[in-house]
């Protein structure tokens, strides 16, 4: 390596703490703690952070980008959903979260490959009779994770956790709910019995009619059913 070569080094630093930066704001989002319409005050988030504030805004025009926040130019906001929005952002999840989970099942007969999904799963199950909605919000969280570190396309990956993470700020919201709670266990039980089977396609079946389930919830908990026409259900096998 040349001595002009070696001036290139230091710049992997601040891209590190960028990336920190922006998976601890995409965190807070996943968690509900920030609210639909809540500004993100740049120079707070920097100060609460420890770092200073060009990380924090490389890492909000990030998430902008994304859709996980919105930008008037002046400042970020997380974006009240709309029902079209929600709706749109399920077509996408018809399409792909049952085609990425079609490609696990074949590794999931081994009982070693999904301890994770099954440790989620149960977890859940645990949360939910204690009652316990953030419980039950992380264990939601960790089974997605657990079946998306089987897939072996990371652009798929990133494109479900996109938009998974699109509708976590309304789960915070609803999982409280305990009869929510009871639809979203018995879809995680039916994808992860398809999963133990080793059964692709019944695995990418019961993901389908878990996400068309939760879709209803959302709407119905959220009030947005009466923002719009339920849009046509779009089959993820076809």
């Amino acid at each position: 390596m040349s001595d002009g070569d070696r001036s290139f080094v230091p710049v992997e630093r601040p891209v590190a703490l960028a990336e920190r930066v922006y998976h601890a704001l995409r965190e807070r989002l996943r968690s509900g703690a920030i609210g639909p319409g809540q500004p993100l005050q740049e120079v707070q988030l920097a100060e609460a952070l420890g770092v200073s504030r060009t990380p924090v805004r490389e890492a909000m025009a990030r998430l902008a980008t994304e859709g996980l926040l919105a930008s008037d130019r002046r400042s970020f906001t997380v974006p009240a959903l709309t029902r079209q929005d929600v709706d749109d952002i399920y077509e996408v999840r018809y399409l792909v979260e049952p085609a990425a989970l079609k490609r696990v099942a074949p590794l999931t007969v081994d009982a070693r490959r999904r301890a994770r999904i099954d440790a989620a799963l149960a977890a859940a199950v645990a949360a939910h009779r204690a009652g316990n909605a953030d419980a039950f919000r992380q264990a939601h969280i960790d089974y997605r994770n657990a079946w998306l570190a089987l897939v072996p396309n990371t652009r798929l990956v990133r494109v479900v956790e996109q938009y998974a993470d699109h509708m976590q700020h309304i789960r915070a919201l609803t999982l409280g709910d305990a009869a929510v709670r009871t639809i979203v266990l018995r879809g995680l039980k039916r994808v992860a019995a398809a999963l133990a089977a080793g059964d692709g396609d019944a695995a990418a079946a019961a993901m389908l009619d878990h996400l068309r389930h939760a879709h209803r919830v959302f709407v119905k908990a959220t009030g947005l059913d009466a923002d719009a026409a339920p849009a046509p259900e779009r089959s993820a096998m076809t």
